[in-house]
């Protein structure tokens, strides 16, 4: 099970001590978190399904993203194993690649892995002990394929083999060594029985312990004899150079997907979905099929089957006792779990899931109903309360990848991989009309107007297109308006709103272009769609998702997120960025967010963001404002987070896993996140911490100092009159203090802190604000600086793009290139500016505190000597010599996120 980056040594899986975790995990979360896991849709089908009870329960374990659920079918209940104590930790057990396979010994004593990539690494672990290195390790060469399945054998820890598709090899092991064995059945010699052998498939020992068998596409079993060479000193040992293959059987024409050996049978599934029992001597002795299963992957027992009879009294017609066995679990190929009932060879189907990424879901208005697609074309609706499947439909030509009802419930929308659009029923799933197919690319958001009136949609090709309900013959329906490429880099939201002086929906849409359009839904005609105003938001950063604030006072916002961890605040008419916020930082950016509905008994001023990282689901309190502790996330999707959706009661937050298959249902408990905000304290507390040594620091102590010296500076340095201490400074002294204390914003930035100060009481009393206090100052520089400062590794990539390798290899850029760039690039700098930047850099001061500046020259290098700046400049002497910031190289640290433990680079 792959715990992701939320696992450490003496923590469990979500964070919590050991103390805490011995807590039962239904009472330990409801207690603690904001949003506890509450139940999962689907299944990993590329892993095995593991039956717990026998007869006719149906209790199973299966792993879910990077959670194992135990699942009691008929009494509708899932206990997740998220809460878990890691006994033993092993990291970097194979460093530069992940674990193609693992096998653990019958006694529990012992792992085995294998590594991926080209030339494989086999270890063998005893995890008990607490180094940090295996037993014993050796590599295979790459000619022996790709080795992606291992077993133990179960009589004896010290033997395990491995296959891949043309190679089965046997190894020995010891605390002297690892050693391995390839029997010569590869590719050179297909036809030693004089038959065709196929792809190895899986492979087990036999429960007589001499022997060993390998299944094939062909339908054949490979029987392999193991020698054992007896020594008067030491128990019978097996030589693995000793083991070679004897038989090719023949058991079917179709491929054998799965090979189990019990303690007194030999099970084998295929690719039609047949699953036969044989003896030791590989005699037939019971078969059970059914026409709707598809390729078997794993086979169950939740005990082992009766011992069988002898083959001849099995295949025998002369009255004896029929072979039987316990029911069992199968899983197969297409995300298929059946029971299969021996004594009536009954195939019941316990659960079918989506056998592709899972991309898409979406909540229903007024009721409890969750709509969830796939890339396998598989749309399917369930009740999220009871929880149990409603209805479902199957789209064959292509892949669903978005979803979204309209505001009445009535329809559901569903864009596809090709292109087209399907309006839907939202109870029976029957189509409205006839398919839309405007888009040249995969719909990747498609969203409804509040009125139901519209319907809009954004695909892969940079383009919107928007569909209109009309009246036909008496009959309300929808037909294609227009579309319009109005992004020409990839879209990340479209958004429906209502117009503040009526009731009429406005449209806009995010793009990575750091364009925000709105289109005049009104002026568009067929064919036609018109835009209303095109606003650039982003100077740097790239804005990745878009909502509608809500009302908190006067003024109306836009809340976007960005690639730099900010959250903005625009205002709804002029587009103005009215608030820069400090968001949530969680190891990468808000992917798309959602304003958490509420009820009616919800007190209106609380109001909460539910949002998706990469890998983590989270809640936010409303209002923003930079402070972190009202924020909280838990990794949901290791492997990356493909959609989010919220109940229309704001109770459950859903997340979809995209490759992982599944869907993850969320319990919120609000007043848990409002308890962790409480104690990270009230009004400045939170800011002080983010602060390099918080309030008592030598760095607030030196903010301080600028502050006030600001005010003296601001009054005169040289004045003789009585001094006017002041709480405040004016906010053109803004970057003043801002660039003293290390922080150098680019002239937009410095006239989005200062708008932000000025405006922020304007709408509410018509004044604008001319300076600002200490405290709101910090909370200014905490929200508007760089979220993890500035790296050596961000000015390494700059050189990497903008320089050259000098002699000695290393990347340098040339100094009158770096003048150059600076006054013709980005943000224009005068020479006279470039200057006088470089000599305070320099600490170049005249005795009157002005600059001396040389004669000038179009480079603007003539202020300069060579030896302040050398002709070729490195990455490592800009940073100390001409910045003079102690930036240190990365180094591995190990950081506290939201009570879980990840190791990651210093410099993010």
């Amino acid at each position: 099970m792959d715990s992701s980056d939320a696992t450490s040594k003496g923590m469990s899986q979500d964070g919590r001590t050991h103390q805490e975790a011995a807590v039962p995990p239904q009472q330990s979360q409801e207690l603690l978190f904001p949003q506890s896991l509450s139940w999962v849709l689907g299944y990993n089908s590329s892993l095995a399904v593991h039956s717990l009870a026998g007869g006719e329960d149906r209790v199973l374990l299966y792993v879910c993203s990077h959670t194992a659920v135990i699942h009691d079918i008929l009494g509708g209940q899932q206990y997740h194993l998220q809460v878990w104590i890691p006994v033993r930790t092993i990291f970097d057990s194979h460093p530069g690649g992940g674990v193609a396979a693992v096998a653990i010994s019958r006694d529990a004593r012992y792992l085995v892995t294998i590594s991926t990539g080209r030339a494989q690494k086999v270890c063998v672990w005893r995890w008990t002990s607490p180094t940090e290195s295996p037993v014993c390790s050796t590599e295979l060469r790459p000619e022996f394929g790709l080795q992606d399945f291992v077993v133990f054998n179960p009589q004896n820890p010290h033997e395990f083999v491995s296959n891949s598709k043309t190679q089965v090899i046997f190894y020995l092991w010891s605390d002297a060594g690892l050693q391995y064995s390839t029997p010569p059945l590869t590719k050179q010699s297909l036809q030693t029985f004089n038959s065709v052998v196929g792809h190895f498939s899986q492979s087990a020992f036999h429960f007589n312990n001499v022997q060993a068998l390998t299944g094939t596409s062909a339908g054949k079993l490979v029987l392999w004899d193991m020698a054992r060479a007896l020594s008067l000193s030491e128990e019978a040992q097996v030589q693995p150079h000793s083991t070679k293959a004897t038989k090719l059987v023949p058991m079917q024409r179709s491929s054998i997907t799965v090979l189990t050996v019990l303690e007194s049978c030999i099970v084998t599934g295929d690719v039609k979905g047949r699953v036969k029992f044989y003896n030791g001597r590989l005699q037939l002795l019971a078969c059970y099929s059914h026409s709707g299963v598809g390729p078997i992957c794993s086979i169950s027992f939740s005990k082992p089957p009766p011992e069988p009879p002898d083959a001849a009294s099995a295949c025998s017609s002369t009255g004896s006792q029929p072979f039987t066995t316990g029911n069992f679990i199968l899983s197969t190929s297409d995300a298929t779990v059946l029971h299969v009932a021996t004594d009536g060879t009954n195939f019941e189907k316990v659960m079918e899931e989506a056998k592709k990424a899972t991309t898409a879901i979406a909540c229903h208005p007024r009721q409890a109903l969750l709509a969830v697609g796939s890339h396998c074309g598989l749309l399917k609706v369930w009740d999220y309360q009871q929880p149990k499947y409603l209805v479902s439909r199957i789209f064959t030509e292509a892949g669903i990848q978005c979803l979204s009802y309209d505001p009445e419930g009535c329809f559901l929308a569903a864009g596809f991989t090709d292109g087209s659009v399907y309006i839907l029923d939202a109870i029976s799933l029957q189509s409205c009309c006839e398919a839309f197919r405007f888009s040249r690319g995969a719909v990747t958001h498609i969203s409804f107007s509040h009125d139901s009136e519209y319907l809009a949609t954004a695909d892969e090709k940079y383009a919107v297109t928007v569909y209109k309900r009309v009246l036909q013959n008496g009959q309300r329906c929808w037909e294609h308006l227009a579309g319009l490429y109005s992004h020409y880099k990839p879209i990340r939201s479209i958004l429906f709103g209502v117009q503040l002086d009526s009731n009429e929906p406005r449209l806009l849409s995010l793009g990575e272009d750091r364009q925000l359009v709105e289109y005049d839904l009104s002026s568009s005609s067929k064919d036609q769609l018109v835009i209303s105003h095109r606003d650039r938001v982003e100077q740097v950063a790239v804005p990745l998702c878009l909502a509608w604030y809500p009302q908190f006072g006067t003024e109306s916002f836009i809340l976007t997120a960005n690639s730099c961890y900010k959250m903005k605040l625009y205002n709804t008419t002029t587009k103005m960025c009215r608030k820069t916020l400090l968001g949530p930082t969680y190891g990468s950016p808000l992917e798309k967010i959602q304003i958490l509905p509420t009820t009616s008994t919800t007190d209106p001023q609380k109001c909460y963001l539910a949002y998706i990282t990469k890998d983590k689901v989270g809640l936010q309190i409303l209002p923003v404002d930079g402070n972190p502790h009202k924020s909280s996330a838990f990794i949901c999707h290791p492997d990356g987070v493909s959609d989010l959706a919220c109940s229309y009661d704001g109770c459950y937050v859903f997340t979809a896993g995209g490759n992982d298959r599944t869907v993850l249902k969320w319990e919120v408990n609000l007043n848990a996140l409002e308890a962790a905000a409480s104690l990270g304290g009230e009004d400045l507390v939170p800011f002080y911490s983010l602060l390099e040594g918080g309030r008592e620091g030598e760095f607030f102590r030196e903010l301080e100092d600028y502050f006030y010296y600001v005010q003296l500076r601001s009054q005169g340095i040289d004045a003789l009159e009585t001094r006017q201490v002041s709480t405040h400074i004016p906010l053109e002294e803004i970057p003043s203090v801002m660039r003293a204390m290390g922080f150098y914003p680019s002239e937009e930035e410095i006239e989005e802190m200062i708008n932000e100060v000025k405006f922020s009481e304007y709408v509410d009393t018509g004044e604008q604000v001319t300076k600002i206090n200490l405290g709101d100052f910090i909370k200014l520089y905490i929200n508007h600086r760089p979220a993890f400062g500035l790296s050596m590794k961000a000015i390494r990539r700059a050189f990497q793009v903008l320089g050259y390798d000098n002699e000695n290899g290393d990347k340098v850029i040339d100094r009158g290139d770096l003048l150059l760039l600076l006054q013709c690039r980005g943000e224009h700098m005068t020479e006279d500016e470039l200057a006088q930047c470089l000599a305070a850099l320099l600490s170049r001061h005249s005795a009157g505190g002005r600059f001396d500046l040389d004669t000038c020259d179009p480079s603007g290098a003539a202020a300069l000597t060579e030896e302040e700046i050398p002709e070729e400049i490195t990455a490592k002497r800009f940073t100390a010599d001409i910045l003079g910031l102690p930036i240190a190289e990365p180094e591995k640290r190990t950081v506290k996120i939201n009570e879980q433990l990840i190791c990651e680079d210093s410099e993010l």
